[in-house]
């Protein structure tokens, strides 16, 4: 829904303002992160459980999640194209109301193929969230707020996986089964998508938005809004630039490598001897230290942008302070010792996570905000056609040596090449504009 028709369902400033909006709008953004991390976490908890029932390989639980990453690639661009063409709140809307239906419906799944039916489906209904999310974000804040805000939604990756995780093992100590999870998800979606409905508008039409906080937010915005559709010349444009092609690049680097933990530490655990129901306290932590990194990431790039810095250099400068901890994994298949392995792990994800943070405000950075949404798929598609890739070949190698050692070693090319990316490709911004007002 565009804004002329927002405008049709709302009085703009008849209602009592809401103090602070923009972070409650905030918060149901990092809520629809910790549904779709639900969504994606519930598939690695209850790995272990599904190789029993069916008797998978490790090729086939890889298959299962390419399944997912397939229809969260296919649609990334339509999506962001979608979103900037219908509108945050109703192209969200959609999406939840698609990935909730999907959620509850895998309860019934039965084998290999109706699980990567399942899961194809759902990742579909998954791709609208990022593009939607920092459609959202270049809407609602202000450039110097923009990295604590993307450090917010980002941070849902530990809350997701921790809900994922500890009902999945309960329900199957207590009842034998993990198909109940699947329809918790789904009503956490309902949830969210009627949160959603009832309180997102853009901020010139949002009916409970004050207009001090308005202007504090328009003026804020080194990207100027821009009025109407945009359209395919205005894309051109776009994929013309050197930025938007590190950006992806590094986007097609990180996720693979955040990927890597998510989908494959339980797995990984337990083929190190230690039982899943024994470590469940030691799997939380690497996504707790992914929280960490992606506020860090998201804090200093927001503080350095307050002393005075150029918003895109401050990503820049924040980057480079965290991408070595991604190298942390070479030293994992050395280490015996869980505690060890846990810190190693949590090292790793405390670097991904800033990083990731950090590409994932760039676009707002970088683009008006008619172009986000599309430059965010974008991103979304091409990171989500190297985390295929790199499934199955995580998957093959195990099968092959028995061992994650190779994959570990090949991830540490991850931050090297971004770092070099980032120096030589995502140098300044697409547009010079004037600089952000103090609050």
């Amino acid at each position: 829904m565009n804004d002329a028709s927002q405008s049709q369902h709302c009085t703009a400033r008849l209602a009592k303002p809401v103090r602070r909006l923009r972070w409650w709008i905030g918060g149901l953004l990092f809520a629809s992160t910790v549904v779709n991390y639900v969504d994606r976490q519930m598939l690695n908890a209850i790995a272990p459980f599904l190789q029993e029932e069916y008797s998978w390989t490790k090729t086939d639980f890889a298959t299962v999640v390419i399944a997912s990453r397939i229809g969260y690639t296919g649609m990334q661009f339509a999506a962001g194209r979608l979103l900037d063409w219908l509108g945050t709140r109703g192209g969200l809307l959609l999406a939840a109301a698609w990935y909730s239906a999907v959620a509850m419906l895998t309860s019934f799944a039965s084998g290999l193929w109706s699980f990567r039916i399942f899961r194809f489906l759902l990742g579909c209904g998954r791709s609208a969230n990022w593009p939607g999310a920092a459609k959202a974000v270049g809407e609602w804040f202000p450039d110097r707020e923009r990295g604590w805000v993307v450090s917010l939604l980002n941070s849902g990756y530990a809350p997701g996986a921790a809900i994922a995780l500890f009902p999945v093992v309960w329900l199957h100590q207590q009842f034998g089964t993990w198909r109940p999870a699947f329809l918790i998800t789904g009503m956490l979606g309902c949830l969210w998508l009627f949160l959603w409905w009832r309180w997102y508008y853009s901020p010139s039409v949002h009916p409970r938005l004050a207009p001090d906080e308005l202007a504090r937010i328009q003026q804020g915005q080194s990207q100027p809004a821009v009025v109407g559709r945009p359209t395919w010349a205005d894309w051109v444009t776009v994929l013309r630039k050197p930025q938007t092609w590190g950006i992806v690049l590094c986007r097609m680097l990180l996720e693979p490598y955040r990927s890597l933990v998510s989908d494959w530490l339980a797995l990984y655990i337990a083929s190190r001897g230690f039982r899943l129901e024994d470590t469940l306290v030691a799997l939380s932590v690497p996504f707790l230290a992914a929280d960490v990194g992606n506020f860090f990431g998201g804090g200093v790039s927001s503080w350095l942008v307050r002393r005075g810095w150029p918003a895109v250099q401050a990503r820049r400068g924040t980057f480079f302070l965290c991408a070595p901890g991604m190298l942390a994994l070479l030293a994992v298949p050395w280490l015996n010792s869980l505690a060890a392995l846990v810190a190693c792990f949590g090292v790793a994800m405390f670097g991904c996570a800033a990083c990731a943070t950090i590409y994932l405000v760039l676009p707002t950075d970088l683009y008006p905000n008619q172009a986000v949404a599309s430059v965010s798929g974008l991103c979304g598609t091409g990171s989500g056609l190297s985390t295929i890739a790199s499934t199955y070949a995580i998957g093959r190698v195990v099968d092959l040596t028995h061992s994650f050692t190779l994959v570990f070693i090949g991830a540490a090319a991850a931050p090297v090449i971004g770092f070099l990316l980032t120096a030589f490709l995502v140098r300044r911004p697409t547009v010079v504009t004037s600089g952000t007002t103090p609050e």
